[in-house]
Order: structure tokens, then sequence, then C-alpha cells
């Protein structure tokens, strides 16, 4: 069951980062939060992705980064949320970031079309976490009028496509062999969804 706090305006609610957006009760039981990020986040920011790429999970980085790396991307995505460029939402447990998701709005010919990114740490995977932010940032995206949503993801990311799929992105278009992961290639999938 899904309970949603603050304003009536969705998007007032989610970019205020004062405020509780959304809590859930994930599959297994624990109470998941959605909220803006703040610069408070910087050191579990910093450890979800180094977490991410020590697994090897499905994600362009392969390579740590650095508390100043981290600091100087989490300051130029804050403005960007703050100029209204991208929609972000974090989900938290416990009060510690377990995933990060984003809707970056495009511009000129393309500002009907929002490119979407989901990241979920391990442990918080298969329990509602991905599909939930993944439906903040479809309602975000309606609610400010977007009209179509794409995401890129890997061939071999199989759990993430049947997610996306069930939601309802199809697949258009396909880069093959852009990855090279383990020794092998992989294909960069196209997908999208009409609002």
């Amino acid at each position: 069951m899904l309970t949603w706090y603050g304003k009536t305006s969705v998007r007032d609610s989610f970019m205020n980062a004062g405020t509780t957006t959304h809590h859930f009760i994930a599959k297994n039981g624990r109470d998941v939060l959605f909220r803006p990020p703040r610069w408070e986040d910087l050191d579990d920011l910093l450890g979800f992705i180094n977490s991410l790429v020590e697994e090897g999970a499905e994600i362009l980085r392969n390579q740590e980064v650095t508390r100043d790396e981290e600091a100087d991307w989490l300051g130029r995505k804050l403005a960007d949320v703050e100029k209204s460029k991208v929609f972000w939402l974090v989900a938290e447990v416990g009060g510690t970031v377990i995933a990060s998701s984003e809707l970056k709005i495009g511009t000129g010919y393309s500002r009907h079309v929002g490119e979407i990114g989901v990241g979920v740490k391990r442990g918080y995977r298969d329990v509602g976490v991905g599909t939930e932010l993944l439906n903040a940032l479809i309602s975000h995206a309606k609610t400010i009028g977007l009209e179509l949503l794409t995401l890129t993801v890997s061939s071999s990311n199989t759990r993430a496509i049947h997610v996306y799929e069930r939601i309802g992105f199809e697949e258009t278009g396909r880069i093959p062999n852009r990855l090279f992961k383990n020794g092998t290639y992989r294909d960069q999938i196209i997908m999208t969804k009409k609002l």
C-alpha cells in the first residue's frame, strides 16, 4: 500500500528537499522512504555507487569513485535538480540510501521526452523498490507533461528488462556490442514507453 505525504502537488512535494515524499513497506517488510537527495547524502551516495562497482552490477561505471569525484558529481546533479533539468529520488532504509533514480528532462525539440535511470543496492532488489521508483518517475513525468520515456539497459540485465517490460516499456532499439564486460560483448537495449 502506498502512502503519500506532503503537498497535493506531486512536483512541489518531490522538489522540496526537506519533505518526505513517499514511503511504503517493501516485500521484505522494510519501511522504504523515497525523497529528493540532499548534500548530506554524499557519503551514502559514495558508498552506494562503489558497492555497485564492487559487485560488478549492470551499470556503465567499472571503477570506484573517490569522495572528491562524488562531491563534484553531487554538486552538479543538485544544481540540475534546482534548475528542473532532472527529477531525482533516492530510496532510504533505516537512514541509509539504498537506491537512486532519476528522470532527465529533454530540451529543445526533445523537451517532451524524459530519460530514466534506476539503481538499487544488492540486498534490496526483488522487493519492489525499483518498481516503485519507476512508478514514481512515471507519475512525475505525466504530471509535468512528458509524452515519452526512454531508458537503456544491458542485454544481460534480464531482471531489469523484465521489470521494465512489466510496467510498459518496449524495446525500440539496440546497439550491438556496446558494452564489454568479463570478456564478452553485450548489446545495449533502448526501451521506450509512451505516456
